[in-house]
């Protein structure tokens, strides 16, 4: 544990000792903002602590970066995966109730869920999903990104958030296993599109509308869509409304890591700031582990297995190899065929994971297996 880290440990310590001795809690939480990796600069995000300070009382900001901030807790860090390290590693002994950060790569299997401001009527919808990859099938994915968009929404106060597919490739098939699962007992509601012919199917003018709490859509959609929302009133390069890409949801997943991008202005740092406290706070890891249990109740993966014998895909298990320490990473593979890629590599006997990068899908080994696992891909035509 590095001595920065120590001191904040130590801080909390000394909390809990003032609540032991004078007999009262302190409501407010630590969360943390790495300011590293901005293309706005680091001032920006500087700045959006700042916001979130003078705006919010119920929590404190963290940074992790470079620079030592007057009114603020500074870690100090040199790079991007220094800051991710010393991020996850404070999540991970609490000092921290969750982080927000940007560039950073999930493992397949969790995806973020942002959150917009509607133009007109200024109604908040999620978008389930905007960065990261829930499954490499795509319905799959689909399907359990209406799932963390329920979460995402129950963790901001929603009790029944109303879930709307987006009229995008799959929906249909989407569509038919929810209704299925509800069927079955799965405690879902359904919105009404404002078009004439009415269902969950969404069009653009429904996002507009705000006719869902909860859009489902794939993630580069989801991710076109709060680009979009973000930054439509500033021409693009710099994103000034909204919540951010949202937390990382998955099964099984605990670290509570919101994402916004290098683009994000100040405004929408502080919001995605506000986003991760009340996420935090609402305790969203239990609402998580709360809705896999109902989802489990209703046989959802039985229906998964369905969905895979129609879709043609292979089950075949194939033997991973020994665990290993990954930190290198080839990108340029498809992701219908990312989780067959490390298969591939686990078939020559190299250990390999699946992972979701901000440019896309990537394959993740150590580093002496890098140039043996490049020439497999080639040769087996993944890259």
């Amino acid at each position: 544990m590095s001595k920065n880290i120590k001191k904040m440990v130590a801080e909390v310590l000394n909390d809990i000792a003032d609540i032991l001795e004078n007999g009262y809690a302190e409501e407010k939480i630590k969360i943390g903002l790495t300011t590293l990796g901005s293309e706005l600069g680091e001032e920006e995000i500087i700045k959006a602590a700042y916001l979130a300070k003078n705006k919010y009382s119920d929590f404190e900001v963290v940074l992790i970066g470079s620079s030592e901030v007057e009114g603020f807790s500074c870690i100090k860090a040199e790079s991007e995966d220094e800051c991710h390290k010393i991020m996850e590693e404070l999540i991970d002994e609490k000092v921290l109730k969750g982080c927000v950060t940007m560039h950073y790569n999930f493992p397949i299997g969790v995806s973020t869920v942002g959150r917009i401001i509607t133009p007109a009527k200024g109604k908040e919808v999620f978008i389930s999903t905007t960065t990261g990859t829930s499954s490499a099938d795509r319905i799959e994915a689909m399907v359990k990104n209406a799932f963390y968009g329920i979460i995402a929404a129950k963790a901001c106060g929603i009790k029944k958030p109303t879930v709307g597919i987006l009229n995008v490739e799959g929906a249909r098939q989407v569509e038919k296993v929810l209704i299925e699962l509800k069927n079955q007992g799965y405690d879902i509601e359904f919105c009404s599109s404002i078009r004439k012919d009415g269902g969950f199917i969404l069009r653009g003018n429904d996002i507009l509308a705000g006719s869902a709490d909860v859009v489902v859509t794939d993630s580069l959609t989801g991710n076109v869509l709060m680009k979009i929302f973000s930054a439509y009133t500033t021409g693009g390069d710099y994103e000034s409304l909204g919540y951010g890409y949202g937390p990382g949801i998955g099964e099984g997943y605990k670290r509570l890591i919101n994402i916004i991008s290098r683009a994000s202005g100040a405004p929408v740092i502080c919001e995605a700031l506000r986003y991760c406290a009340t996420c935090a706070k609402n305790e969203i890891n239990k609402i998580s582990e709360d809705e896999f249990k109902k989802l489990e109740s209703v046989n959802l993966k039985y229906i998964f297995e369905k969905l895979k014998k129609v879709n043609g895909k292979s089950t075949e298990d194939v033997k991973c190899p020994d665990k290993k320490v990954v930190t290198s990473t080839i990108s340029g593979i498809d992701i219908l065929e990312l989780e067959n890629a490390v298969k591939m590599l686990w078939v020559k006997g190299i250990y390999a994971e699946s992972g979701m990068g901000c440019t896309g899908p990537i394959v993740m080994v150590a580093d002496e297996d890098l140039d043996i696992a490049m020439k497999i891909l080639k040769e087996c035509n993944f890259i």
